[in-house]
């Protein structure tokens, strides 16, 4: 729905910025004095306007061009940092009520304006956001929210392992795990779920659980919400190829962020590709011999392989530091081969 009304908005707060720029006169008429005519005096100038005219015109030529986007101007925008805020202390909590007091009171309460000085550029970034906000019917929005997540939406329950039964039924903190399964159960078979947005129908919502079930089983779970989850996939381990892939392709990667965090100090740090394969495969060797915690083990590896070049980062000099398969090894060597080690720092 942003889409629909994205450039309305745009055109709204270019008008606001030009208002700021050149405040539109007075709407009062213009008295002109023209001897010999005694009804003159009343009328507009229309050499006024037009001059007006032309003026808006070309500070807003400017305007779309960036030309005054330096520019500082005092512009009045929503206070957002003092919203008055309220906690409310109750026994059964206010999420199992469905209320958002902060957004009832918030609709009863005006609201507040401050004046900010600022340059054109973020003025018009600011007051196009606001007039979206005024531009889009909530009211719309949410109904196709909602139509959209009861016919089209995926509620994914990641670590359903740790509510499976443990040891005996009905004993111990395996009452509570039964007692949440049977919480989840009658939402992942189909029923009407209370939010603050409204009734939500979950008959047609897919549900998908996912879990490492080291310590239980699939059959731990209670037999009615076993039922509710027919097809079952069990994924491999991950290998060597796959750390590799994790290290390289991803926007975010491990090697990215610590690329970008030693470049603030001045190091450049590069990897050469025996490194990251080096690094793979010692994930995969640490993970078989000690716990299996998947790709959380290259978070450990690359701290302790980068500890010493990222502590001393802020007393070194700009330098290029190069992290091959050599060094991969011989700084993890001592870790990988001792398992008391592993098992405590890796």
């Amino acid at each position: 729905m942003k889409k629909d009304v994205a450039q309305k908005a745009k055109e709204n707060a270019e008008r606001r910025v030009l208002d700021l720029l050149l405040p539109p006169q007075p709407l009062k008429p213009q008295r002109v004095y023209r001897p010999g005519d005694p009804g003159a005096g009343d009328e507009p100038s229309p050499a006024r306007e037009s001059a007006e005219a032309r003026t808006r015109e070309v500070l807003q030529e400017k305007l779309r061009k960036g030309e005054l986007d330096s520019r500082e101007i005092e512009v009045e925008v929503r206070d957002t940092g003092n919203t008055a805020m309220m906690q409310v202390f109750s026994s059964s909590g206010l999420e199992e009520m469905g209320l958002n007091v902060q957004e009832m009171f918030g609709r009863f309460m005006p609201q507040q304006k401050k004046r900010r000085k600022t340059t054109v550029a973020e003025a018009l970034g600011i007051l196009e956001q606001e007039e979206l906000q005024n531009l889009i019917d909530m009211d719309a929005v949410v109904a196709t929210a909602i139509e959209r997540v009861e016919n089209s939406g995926i509620v994914f329950l990641d670590e359903i392992d740790k509510i499976a039964g443990r040891g005996a039924p009905g004993r111990g903190p395996d009452v509570s795990r039964e007692g949440v399964q049977r919480d989840i159960l009658p939402i992942v078979e189909g029923c009407t779920a209370t939010t603050k947005y409204g009734p939500v129908r979950t008959d047609h919502v897919l549900f998908m659980a996912a879990g490492a079930f080291h310590m239980t089983k699939v059959s731990d779970l209670i037999p009615e919400l076993q039922g509710r989850f027919p097809i079952r996939v069990e994924l491999d381990s991950l290998e060597a190829k796959e750390f590799a892939r994790i290290l390289r392709e991803p926007q975010n990667s491990l090697i990215k962020q610590y690329k970008a965090m030693l470049k603030t100090e001045g190091i450049t740090l590069d990897f050469t590709d025996d490194s990251v394969e080096a690094i793979a495969e010692i994930c995969q060797k640490v993970n078989e011999e000690s716990e299996n915690i998947g790709a959380r083990r290259l978070h450990t590896i690359m701290e302790y392989l980068l500890e010493e070049i990222s502590f001393e980062a802020p007393d070194t000099e700009e330098a290029t530091v190069l992290i091959d398969a050599e060094v991969v090894r011989n700084r993890l060597a001592d870790i990988t081969e001792d398992w008391d080690l592993t098992k405590y720092i890796l």
